[in-house]
């Protein structure tokens, strides 16, 4: 998929950037196009190459937030009850994919956790981040109101 200046792009890992540039640069005597992608989040510049395949995808679209919301609604799931850092690697492994399906299933299994037990500041911490992921994509995709969208995700839970 190509992108234009301007557009949003998500990179896994990050969170939904926006491409502000697109770069020529020599890297071991190859010239390579790369997308300069300014993370919503933090501010943070990434430099992506035009032509990989993984690099950043396209904002998802209603069949997809569809998906989303069902998942986060299906709360007859097993809940991982092994070690918090053997969890916490798998939980890191599905974020980093940048499905906001996988990260989805990441916090219903956090928001699910949370109403057994409390969770560790690691744990508290990844729930915030999986939210503020999925809130960021959604708001932009539908043009809605990012603390709207956290509001419908937390009605899931409550």
């Amino acid at each position: 998929m190509a992108f234009n200046i301007g557009d949003y792009a998500v990179c896994p890992g990050h969170g939904v950037g926006q491409v502000v540039d697109l770069k020529e640069t020599e890297l071991g005597g190859e010239v390579k196009q790369y997308y300069s992608v300014k993370i919503i989040s933090n501010g943070m510049t990434v430099m992506v190459p035009t032509d990989t395949v993984d690099g950043i995808r396209g904002l998802v679209g209603e069949d997809e937030i569809t998906l989303v919301y069902k998942l986060l609604n299906d709360h007859e799931v097993e809940v991982d009850n092994s070690t918090w850092n053997r969890r916490h690697r798998e939980y890191m492994l599905k974020v980093k994919t940048g499905s906001l399906l996988e990260i989805a299933d990441v916090l219903r299994a956090l928001f699910l956790l949370k109403n057994r037990k409390n969770l560790s500041f690691g744990e508290k911490k990844m729930l915030d981040q999986c939210k503020d992921l999925i809130a960021q994509e959604i708001s932009l995709s539908k043009g809605e109101e990012k603390t709207n969208v956290k509001t419908n995700i937390d009605s899931f839970f409550n």
